[in-house]
């Protein structure tokens, strides 16, 4: 089953993508990525303070909410920025804006009658 990338993000779709921007540390690391080259675990864990299984742990979160994407090269794995996730964000926003927009006309509408 393929999925529609035009298809508006659902409510529960929602969730893990900001989920995964709610958290400093992984916001942090999108920072360090947005430069749109590949960056290797060991580049990423250098001044974090953080373990390479942390790192790697909030990458494959990350990676599920579509904002990175693993690289395999040989036997490391380089990370590079996926603007999808940010992309389905603001659809999604944009969206409920909408909503909230009509339900508020719909309110003012009601009440000045």
């Amino acid at each position: 089953m393929s999925v529609d990338p035009t298809a508006p993000l659902l409510p529960r779709d929602a969730v893990p993508l900001f989920a995964a921007l709610g958290d400093s540390t992984r916001l942090s690391l999108l920072s360090r990525l947005q430069d749109g080259q590949p960056h290797a675990i060991v580049e990423l864990t250098q001044g974090s303070g953080l373990t390479r299984q942390a790192v790697t742990k909030h990458l494959r979160v990350l990676e599920r909410a579509r904002l990175v994407i693993s690289q395999r090269e040989g036997r490391e794995t380089r990370y590079v920025f996926d603007a999808t996730g940010l992309n389905e964000a603001r659809s999604y926003l944009e969206m409920a804006s909408l909503q909230w927009d009509r339900a508020i006309d719909r309110l003012r509408l009601f009440v000045e009658d």
